[in-house]
């Protein structure tokens, strides 16, 4: 059978190939309490560790209860959007028109109908070294080229205008961002989103934002969303992170008028419509309980940050950047004498700890640095901190 070069073109989901190696070891005799093992702690997934919150979760049940589970809108619940749009209008000042939100299978969806709409063979799209890998993965399934521009610790490892100007060519279409970002929790300053904005709209290019994490923000100066900049800002947003929706795959879009009708006519083709269940479950997100359960959760990121970071610190694995927002620290890895891999591996073998190597996130830091989710339980992110902290003291000891 011949596979399409598209698809020889993606490389694998490095981090789901962790996960795999994680689950194989966690199912040997090292992890098995009856023989004297210790349990594998998952620290490589970007899952909280919440689940949805009890008003979600009533919700769906009664809805489930009633019976009848019929198609939405291809866009989504005229409801849910609504509930939406008031969501911005409350927590950033922003009036957004509630046709102008998509609901979508998860922001992975999101992210494959705006790249449909906008991208095609030839095209280029910019965006920074490192970042989620599924992205640029996106961009390249409709024939697009990503373009993987190396950012530093000085820029927060986000894209900067200085680092832009010198990429973009007549094949430029448009950048692709995240703020916060995946891998490395840091949010891109908001003045220079405006530039970068000014910058790719003078040239008749379009500025994704990935915004999943911008509710998780940790810091009011990175808390605002990209929307803020025009009504031709296209945001991907999710209710996976800051809702603890993660399995119910429900995301949303808010695009500009013109490219309302062409996405729409892409989710109808694609997906009929988002799942009925999940979408009327998320109705009950936006109930007052429910965001005083969320802020909550995000205090409580916040404290893990505050023990991980440091102790990642303490024990030779500095973060350059600490994270403003999101669930992860990007760990620099090169003091130790492996590469970011090798640690991995060797972490999952003798600590009993999985993280994600940076291979996944681009070339310029996939050997050197590590991704740590701070998604976990404060006992959990204790107990493995200890771990790490010994076995790095092993791995010392013997290369002396």
């Amino acid at each position: 059978m011949r596979l399409s070069d598209r698809v020889q073109a993606i490389d694998p989901f490095y981090v789901m190939e962790c996960a795999k190696r994680a689950d194989a070891i966690a199912r040997s005799a090292v992890c098995d309490p009856a023989q004297g093992g210790r349990p594998m702690i998952y620290l490589n997934i970007g899952e909280p560790d919440f689940g949805a919150s009890p008003a979600v979760r009533e919700a769906a049940a009664r809805f489930t209860a009633a019976g009848r589970i019929p198609y939405t809108h291809a866009n989504g619940l005229r409801a849910l959007r609504e509930r939406v749009a008031e969501w911005y209008r409350q927590t950033q000042q922003l009036a957004i028109d509630p046709d102008r939100i998509v609901i979508t299978a998860g922001a992975s969806a999101a992210l494959q109908l705006a790249c449909l709409a906008l991208f095609q063979a030839g095209d280029e799209v910019l965006m920074p070294d490192p970042s989620y890998p599924c992205n640029r993965h996106f961009v390249a399934a409709v024939d697009a080229t990503p373009v993987l521009i190396p950012s530093t610790a000085a820029e927060r490892f986000q894209l900067s205008l200085d680092r832009l100007r010198p990429h973009w060519t007549e094949r430029s279409r448009g950048v692709l961002l995240a703020s916060p970002s995946n891998p490395t929790g840091t949010s891109i300053a908001p003045e220079e989103l405006a530039r970068l904005h000014a910058f790719v709209r003078e040239r008749g290019g379009v500025t994704i934002v990935d915004e999943i994490y911008q509710p998780l923000s940790f810091d009011r100066r990175y808390g605002r969303s990209a929307l803020a900049l025009g009504d031709d800002v296209v945001s991907i947003n999710s209710f996976s992170k800051y809702f603890g929706m993660t399995g119910w795959r429900l995301g949303w879009l808010v695009l500009p008028e013109p490219m309302i009708g062409a996405v729409e006519k892409l989710a109808q083709n694609l997906y009929i419509c988002p799942s009925t269940i999940a979408q009327q479950a998320a109705l009950a997100c936006f109930e007052p309980d429910s965001i005083a359960e969320y802020e909550r959760r995000r205090e409580e990121l916040r404290r893990r940050r505050d023990l991980v970071v440091p102790a990642l610190e303490a024990m030779g694995l500095p973060v350059p950047v600490p994270p403003d927002g999101a669930f992860y620290a990007w760990a620099d890895a090169s003091g130790t004498g492996l590469g970011s891999w090798d640690l991995c591996m060797d972490l999952m073998t003798h600590a009993q700890v999985a993280l994600t190597p940076g291979r996944d996130f681009g070339p310029a830091f996939g050997e050197r640095f590590l991704r740590l989710s701070f998604a976990s339980s404060m006992d959990d992110l204790r107990e493995a901190l200890a771990r790490i902290r010994v076995r790095l003291d092993q791995l010392k000891a013997r290369a002396a």
